[in-house]
């Protein structure tokens, strides 16, 4: 499954022709250098490419038109070196639909105290250029994100990185396709959504198959290749018998690596990215999807269970942005399951029946196989880990009936404080910001999901810049969030988001 993409980021410079032949040459050696030091710091994830400097309607409006069209263009970073009339930019910004980053900047980081004159103060003024700019995007109605600082910074190196993943989740948006397999779960509110809406929003395409379909292309992958994928199981995770027979216990694992196969194959040769399944509509399945979507999840598919397509849409999305970061830590479909309510122990652990993703496993995974009440089927092998500590955020898209809404909520994982040997699942544990009664409060208010996306790499202001650009409301939970001011935020939302 193919996560990252050679994207660029267009670095697009204002001027104007007031000044003179040698003043437009110094600006564009100002934002040569500037974008080769970016290019040459190692923080940003992809290429910034520089564009012609910017003077006229016409060039203006013909880059940004060859930026929509551009596929590999994922953004553009525009700079107002010296002062650029922003009427020149109107045409251009009306027909421009990509993300876009406003970096208030200069080339000098010290005033030249020495040296300055007017030449210097004529050709440097970003100080005045940059908020002409700033006040006709802001006039029409633009979405962007404006960073600030010297462009040596490393603050602002990683602020423009974190944008730029914030970029690709706003472009590959457009691109995600959820394989609903059945229906959602009879009679569950959370997991229902108006998907046309979905798709003018965001521009998913949501798409329901017969789950026999999918079935006949699990049945069709053959005996040898299901028996290299196991090998490859039994190389790779602990195999915990727990008493089982070894012949049989292998039988229950060779029908997961024929459901991973063939679902896989399928989700390809239909172009989906991410997929929902149902307990409760199994069709010709022998087992409930179980080690098999976890294996597709930690490859880059979006999963959500029960029919719970917001939530698949939205994993495949933040696999998207965490994709090729460092030191990542993990992306996944989670649920809240059950409490520890105990005085200064509070959290919610978090698990679900199989499904949860290995990227956010810590230490040993192993496969075990166990029966399942639900579904009416044989028992469905799955891996089962514990989670990662560290911080995280769990998201969740909910749809209002008016208007969806995207709830952030940073968390903070921690260690069970006891092995739970009984519990064949997959788990991580969290207590939510800013404290667990505030946190889950705030949640409940906000009317979030009991499935969360959840990810150790993307921070809340990503999610929040990412709902901002698909015009979407935001509520953020966190170390800031008290009850009173998060019901007038609410009633805000209700006003501004509100039809």
């Amino acid at each position: 499954m193919k996560l990252s993409k050679n994207y660029k980021f267009w670095f697009c410079t204002g001027s104007q022709d007031l000044y003179g032949d040698e003043c437009l040459r110094n600006v564009a050696e100002h934002s040569r250098i500037i974008v080769e030091e970016l290019n040459k710091s190692g923080v940003l994830p992809f290429e910034v490419v520089l564009k012609p400097t910017l003077i006229t309607n016409e060039l203006i409006r013909k880059t940004f038109n060859e930026a929509n069209i551009d596929e590999d263009c994922a953004g553009v970073i525009v700079w107002c070196h010296t002062f650029s009339p922003a009427k020149s930019w109107i045409l251009g910004l009306q027909e421009f639909r990509k993300p876009l980053l406003h970096l208030h900047t200069q080339f000098n980081e010290e005033i030249p105290y020495d040296t300055i004159d007017m030449d210097f103060m004529n050709e440097n003024q970003s100080a005045h250029g940059d908020r002409e700019w700033g006040h006709m995007v802001t006039r029409m109605g633009i979405e962007r994100k404006v960073v600030v600082g010297h462009w040596t910074s490393q603050a602002v190196r990683e602020k423009i990185a974190s944008w730029m993943r914030t970029a690709i989740g706003i472009v590959e948006s457009s691109h995600v396709r959820v394989m609903r397999v059945a229906d959602n779960m009879r009679n569950v509110a959370v997991t229902e959504g108006d998907k046309v809406e979905a798709q003018l929003k965001f521009g998913w395409e949501v798409d329901a198959y017969p789950v026999n379909e999918i079935a006949e292309a699990v049945a069709a992958v053959s005996e040898s290749d299901t028996n290299a994928l196991v090998d490859e199981y039994y190389d790779k995770y602990e195999i915990l018998l727990e008493g089982r027979d070894a012949d049989e216990f292998k039988r229950h694992v060779a029908v997961q690596a024929q459901i991973e196969i063939g679902f896989e194959r399928f989700l390809e040769e239909k172009n989906y990215q991410a997929i929902v399944t149902h307990f409760g509509d199994l069709g010709a399945l022998k087992q409930l999807p179980g080690l098999a979507i976890q294996r597709l999840m930690e490859k880059g598919y979006g999963f959500g269970a029960e029919g719970d397509w917001k939530v698949a849409a939205m994993v495949r999305i933040m696999k998207l942005m965490s994709a090729g970061m460092k030191d990542a830590k993990g992306t996944s479909m989670l649920e809240d399951y059950t409490y520890n309510l105990v005085p200064g122990k509070e959290g919610i652990l978090q698990a679900h029946m199989l499904e949860i993703c290995p990227s956010i496993a810590e230490g040993p995974i192993s496969i075990k196989c166990q029966p399942l009440s639900m579904g009416d089927r044989e028992d469905p092998a799955r891996l089962v880990f514990t989670s990662k500590e560290g911080a995280g955020i769990a998201t969740s898209l909910i749809d209002l009936g008016d208007r969806f809404r995207l709830i952030i909520n940073s968390v903070d994982c921690k260690k069970v404080e006891k092995p739970m040997p009984k519990l064949p699942v997959a788990t991580a544990f969290w207590t939510p910001q800013p404290d667990f009664a505030t946190g889950c409060e705030a949640w409940i208010l906000a009317g979030g999901a009991h499935h969360t996306a959840f990810s150790y790499d993307i921070t809340a202001e990503q999610m929040g810049d990412w709902a901002a650009a698909m015009g979407i409301e935001a509520v953020y939970i966190d170390n800031n969030t008290n009850i009173r001011n998060f019901k007038k935020d609410l009633m805000l939302g209700n006003v501004v988001f509100g039809k």
